[in-house]
């Protein structure tokens, strides 16, 4: 072709996008939209189906049943993204509990408590760390091993009876109320949402824990501590374990070597329904955050119509694998 071809006005032209589609187009289409158009078509439903569901202080009772759960679940989604999992956390929060209660018994205070709470969390964690990434074993074994370690801790602590006697102060972290029925249990998973959400969608580490799960040699070759990252994100999966212990056991005001069993199911559950893949590489916070409200409604729907516990647990297993299985058919579907 000549050049006065390719400069002749009158000659056609193709115009070749910057992008195949715009960004308001990409976010219509994403799993967030998609999920959150879920979680209203439930907030209707549970209005129908129910005339207690729109009660403000039913409402409020109604984030008691994802905001513990979800503060795991955005340091567990960062540990999937990264290729790793941590199926302990329900075991940490047990033992984090058991030594809180251990402690009230020796008189500690509410500040004493907290900290002995983080710190059984953080140090849980950093088990969990060392195992993976100082022996390199694979984390599900680790995590499945640790996981009847600090719950088997419990029992042995524990047996059959129950700490109690927890101070006044101590409740707040789980009974209290920051404004009219907002709680602060709300305005902490907020906050932390706020937090993970800028860390991994708005600095480095978060840009390296993407590029670790996508391919973990390769963000080796490219100068990324990747057993570093790894180690702080076990720190940080226990450090949220703790927290959600000290919010648990302050709602509950005792503790029980059975407290928060089968939680790890309901979390990693609540990261992938978030849009987070199994397999590493992507996922985002909004996702979890939304993921999380469509758990808490229909887990209260469920309880407002007086299903039993062991249907909802039905329910979050067959939950779990249709979303882990829905990506595969649909490619099936496509071909």
């Amino acid at each position: 072709m000549s050049d006065a071809t390719l400069t002749d006005p009158a000659t056609p032209r193709r115009h070749l996008p910057d992008r195949l589609q715009s960004r308001s187009a990409r976010l219509l289409k994403s799993w967030e939209v998609l999920l959150l158009g879920v979680a209203v078509a439930i907030f209707v439903a549970n209005s129908l189906a129910s005339p207690y569901f729109l009660n403000a202080w039913n409402l409020s009772d109604a984030t008691f049943n994802f905001t513990e759960k979800a503060m795991i679940a955005f340091a567990m989604a960062l540990l999937i993204i990264s290729g790793e999992i941590d199926l302990s956390v329900a075991s940490i929060i047990a033992l984090a509990s058991t030594a809180m209660g251990f402690a009230v018994q020796m008189g500690a205070g509410t500040p004493e408590l907290v900290l002995i709470g983080l710190a059984t969390g953080l140090a849980c964690g950093a088990i969990n760390g060392a195992l993976v990434t100082g022996l390199g074993l694979p984390s599900i074994v680790v995590t499945i091993g640790t996981m009847s370690l600090f719950r088997g801790i419990s029992y042995i602590v524990l047996g059959d009876q129950a700490f109690r006697g927890y101070p006044a102060a101590f409740s707040y972290f789980g009974q209290g109320y920051v404004l009219w029925v907002i709680s602060f249990e709300l305005v902490l998973f907020a906050v932390l949402a706020v937090l993970y959400g800028i860390l991994l969608h708005r600095t480095n580490f978060g840009r390296m824990v993407y590029a670790i799960g996508n391919n973990a040699t390769a963000a080796t070759f490219s100068g990324i501590r990747v057993g570093k990252v790894k180690f702080t994100l076990f720190l940080l999966t226990g450090l949220m374990s703790g927290i959600a212990a000290i919010c648990l056991t302050a709602r509950l005001g005792s503790t029980r070597p059975s407290i928060g069993t089968g939680w790890e199911l309901e979390v990693v559950t609540m990261v992938v329904l978030g849009g987070v893949s199994i397999l590493g590489g992507s996922g985002t916070i909004p996702g979890v955050v939304i993921a999380a409200f469509v758990m808490g409604l229909v887990t209260f729907g469920l309880g407002l119509l007086n299903v039993p516990g062991i249907v909802m647990s039905i329910f979050i297993g067959l939950l779990l694998i249709g979303v882990i299985a829905l990506p595969r058919l649909w490619a099936m579907w496509r071909r």
